[in-house]
């Protein structure tokens, strides 16, 4: 919930469409990705699985999961 929060409070100058999708869940979270711009599913341990246009793209660490995400939204809105 606090990752999602701070998320929507730096996205919330965007006005363009996008879908963006976080999940905590492994098992659920490649499903929910495939309807996603851009998504992150927690994983084990200390990685998450980041989507992009519904395909499994990269990993990154819980400590930077914010950061890169924000950089990535921010990416594909100025696109």
């Amino acid at each position: 919930v606090g990752t999602v929060s701070e998320l929507e409070r730096r996205m919330a100058h965007i006005t363009k469409p996008i879908t963006v999708a976080v999940m905590g869940c492994v098992v659920n979270g490649p499903g929910e990705a495939k309807e996603a711009d851009i998504a992150v599913a927690g994983g084990g341990g200390d990685e998450n699985m980041v989507y992009i246009g519904g395909v499994p793209d990269h990993k990154v660490k819980n400590s930077d999961v914010i950061d890169h995400m924000s950089k990535l939204i921010e990416e594909i809105v100025n696109k």
